[in-house]
């Protein structure tokens, strides 16, 4: 008998067409909750999920007891219980690497888009408020030969690190442990939180979401900013003390702030966020471009068929589950 998938996830048709030659797949095209009646009837059954942005609690684990493997398609995991399902031994995967660049892209093109007022001043234009030559009034900052800080340094961290250190020769701090390597890259310096939110022009945000770094960007580390420097978060919203980072930027104690996550997601149409003209706000587009998108989506595939089958997948989040035949 073949064992069960649940897909709540976007896979294209040769995507679902690789699974289903080895597994039974019931998909869910339009699943917003776990508390769907018609997945919750098929739990039971499950050996296998994949898709992303559902809440996994132990408790939705109860009731899946044939479950092996969850492959979600996504690089964060703070969806997911992973202590609960080590303990069960239930193999939770992820897809690093493939959309490393892509969300280094968009970092960056929040640096960019902060410094220079594009957002604002594409408004501008748009309004019919360009009458006249621009005056210091709407002029931005420069971008190159800044200090770049990067707030965690994994595989994105790194990326938006050659962006600035290479493509415009920014000086590069970053707070993470030691990176010999992207030291000899790039000259980057390594520095406890508080001197690196005191020393960079931009301060970008990439830690994984956990415990330790709740909030790790709240109002005494945005104190710590130069009055000019400006926040860029595209790591998760909760890193950031959204409360703090708003009476900042009211208050003019940082300069500005790009944001494509946020601690409510989606944003709340009450949020002053995106309505404060030194904000540009994204809705959490990271990773969204058709090639990463599919890429990430296959590598979740190709994830669950290895774990389904008994062998290791490609990214494994939680390597104490994993129990070679």
């Amino acid at each position: 008998m073949k064992k069960r998938i649940l897909a709540y996830g976007r896979l294209n048709a040769a995507q679902l067409a690789q699974l289903s030659s080895e597994f039974e797949v019931q998909t869910f095209p339009s699943l917003e909750s776990a508390d769907d009646p018609a997945f919750r009837a098929a739990l039971p059954e499950a050996h296998g999920l994949i898709g992303s942005s559902l809440k996994i609690t132990p408790e939705l684990l109860d009731e899946a007891p044939r479950l092996e493997a969850i492959a979600s398609i996504s690089v964060g995991y703070d969806n997911y219980p992973v202590e609960a399902l080590t303990r069960r031994g239930i193999l939770l995967c992820n897809t690093p690497d493939v959309l490393t660049e892509t969300t280094a892209d968009t970092g960056f093109a929040l640096i960019m888009a902060t410094a220079r007022r594009v957002v604002e001043l594409a408004d501008f234009v748009k309004r019919g408020d360009w009458q006249a030559s621009i005056g210091p009034e709407h002029f931005g900052s420069d971008v190159h030969g800044k200090t770049l800080g990067l707030v965690g340094c994994g595989r994105i961290g790194a990326a938006v690190a050659r962006r600035g250190g290479l493509g415009f020769g920014m000086r590069v701090l970053y707070n993470a442990s030691p990176k010999p390597a992207l030291e000899a890259e790039l000259g980057a310096e390594r520095r406890e939180l508080d001197e690196l939110l005191a020393e960079a022009d931009f301060v970008c945000v990439t830690v994984p979401l956990s415990e330790a770094t709740h909030h790790l960007i709240g109002a005494h580390q945005l104190a710590r900013m130069k009055p000019s420097a400006i926040l860029v978060n595209i790591a998760r919203g909760p890193v950031v003390d959204e409360a703090a980072l708003i009476e900042a930027l009211e208050m003019g104690r940082i300069r500005a702030a790009g944001l494509d996550v946020y601690e409510q997601e989606p944003l709340s149409p009450e949020s002053p966020l995106p309505h404060m003209p030194n904000v540009v706000a994204l809705p959490h587009i990271g990773s969204a471009t058709h090639e990463t998108r599919t890429a990430m989506a296959q590598r979740a595939v190709d994830n669950l068929a290895l774990a389904l089958r008994g062998e290791r997948p490609i990214s494994l989040v939680n390597e104490d589950a994993w129990r070679p035949a």
